[in-house]
């Protein structure tokens, strides 16, 4: 069975529309790139889309020194939000020297330093948009407090995050978050309430994994022969399990997420 992410959305875009009568002026987001590669340009098409959509205006960087110019849109006051494409080009910058850089207030994908710091202390001002949707989308299935739920993958900017946030006071699940070298992954998850994967890998979840009953958040985005597949096997699309889809599920989700971010930071700019 799909779980249906309308609500989610929802109250994502009713959120949007209070911040927007707050402001007098248009936000400005920029997604700033060193590596603007086919995929790249097609996930930022996709981007401005969005962007559009909720009146953001959306600019592409491209740079040969990321660093000097994140400095730069750091501190211009016209710009309200930057998003930094993957993966990075430049092999003498990494993924953390991009996350102490970046300017926590304008940080609208919530991988800073700071703020993945202010996120351990429980304030979920700006998060990992993934992590956050994959969050919000079990929200409004169940009632997570002690519930059991079995994280698949332990990336920052999801598995580790996602686990953090679901261990958060007013959500207290009891959580574990395993990796694809963990040994006993399938007695562990058969146990579980829900599962979030974000392995990388096309249709790794299957029935063997999964007790009927399961919320499923598939967070995967895989190509194999030009086709677009999730984390989890088509044989779990069934009216026994409770899964996102694959597009349209936690992927849309994240998108309004990162859109209602440049809004926050708007606000947060005017102060």
């Amino acid at each position: 069975m799909i779980i249906k992410i309308d609500k989610v959305l929802e109250k994502l875009e009713d959120e949007i529309d209070i911040i927007k009568s707050k402001l007098i002026k248009t936000p400005k987001m920029i997604s700033i790139s060193d590596n603007l590669t086919s995929a790249t340009r097609s996930y930022l098409k996709s981007q401005k889309k969005i962007a559009n959509k909720y009146g953001i205006d959306f600019s592409v960087i491209e740079t040969d020194d990321i660093v000097k110019d994140l400095n730069k849109y750091n501190n211009d006051k016209n710009i309200d939000g930057i998003f930094v494409s993957r993966p990075l080009k430049n092999k003498y910058y990494q993924e953390i020297d991009i996350a102490r850089l970046l300017n926590p207030n304008k940080d609208i994908e919530g991988l800073s330093v700071y703020n993945m710091g202010e996120m351990v202390y429980e304030n979920e001002y700006f998060v990992p948009c993934t992590a956050e949707s994959a969050i919000k989308i079990l929200e409004n299935c169940m009632d997570l407090e002690g519930k059991n739920i079995v994280v698949i993958g332990r990336s920052i900017n999801v598995g580790k995050a996602a686990a953090i946030m679901l261990e958060r006071k007013n959500r207290s699940a009891t959580v574990t978050i395993t990796n694809s070298r963990t040994k006993n992954l399938k007695e562990l998850t058969m146990k579980a309430d829900a599962v979030i994967v974000a392995i990388g890998k096309a249709e790794y979840l299957t029935k063997d994994f999964i007790k009927e009953g399961t919320y499923i958040i598939d967070v995967g985005i895989n190509f194999k022969n030009g086709k677009l597949f999730g984390d989890v096997s088509k044989d779990l699309y069934d009216k026994n399990y409770y899964i996102t889809p694959v597009p349209g599920g936690v992927g849309t989700i994240t998108s309004t997420i990162l859109m209602r971010n440049v809004f926050r930071a708007a606000i947060k700019n005017i102060k």
